[in-house]
């Protein structure tokens, strides 16, 4: 791995769109700096051995072309709502899609801030008793707990008691029509 130069050298690397905290994701990207060329199958099969067991290196690919983050224009989630009943999701996903805009608020460094969490919404479908979003990546980032916020204003009494959600990234890369493409691939 390379490192920084300076009095405090750090490895030289870069987490691409991390998840949310208190989310789950399939879909994690990173960019290491190294010190020499190597074959990227043998790159990502040492860094599984030396990853905890649930965490393997998928793929290794080199650089090419600007960084990744501008290859990740959008995440796919699924969304479990524990405390609502299934029949009840396919409602919710119709209000959400045929909301113009939901506004909804997040609590940062410099005080509350308020956006259209639906203007992020690519698709919404319910699969598997869970919501699924394609999120396209916009500023400020609208996250899963923003579209459960949104969820709470459309549907106050279904969302009622609905406990905190539990949200997935199945996917993240560049925004293909409707889904979310590979960043690897040259063609999307």
């Amino acid at each position: 791995m390379a490192y920084s130069s300076g009095f405090s050298p750090h490895p030289r690397i870069s987490y691409a769109g991390a998840a949310p905290t208190g989310t789950g994701s399939e879909a994690e990207y990173l960019e290491l700096g190294l010190a020499e060329h190597c074959d990227p199958g043998e790159l990502a099969d040492a860094l599984t051995r030396a990853l905890p067991e649930g965490f393997p290196i998928l793929r290794a690919v080199e650089a090419s072309g600007g960084p990744l983050t501008e290859r990740l224009a959008a995440s796919e989630w699924t969304i479990e709502l524990p405390s609502v009943a299934a029949d009840a999701l396919p409602r919710l996903a119709g209000l959400l899609w045929d909301a113009e805009m939901v506004e909804v608020s997040r609590l940062t460094k410099k005080g509350e801030r308020r956006f259209d969490a639906r203007q992020a919404v690519v698709k919404v479908w319910v699969a598997q008793d869970a919501l699924h979003v394609v999120l396209r990546h916009t500023e400020p980032l609208v996250r899963p707990d923003d579209v459960f916020a949104a969820l709470q204003r459309l549907a106050p009494q279904e969302m009622a008691a609905a406990g905190p959600p539990r949200a997935t990234r199945l996917r993240q890369g560049p925004l293909v029509v409707d889904t979310v493409g590979d960043p690897f691939e040259e063609s999307t």
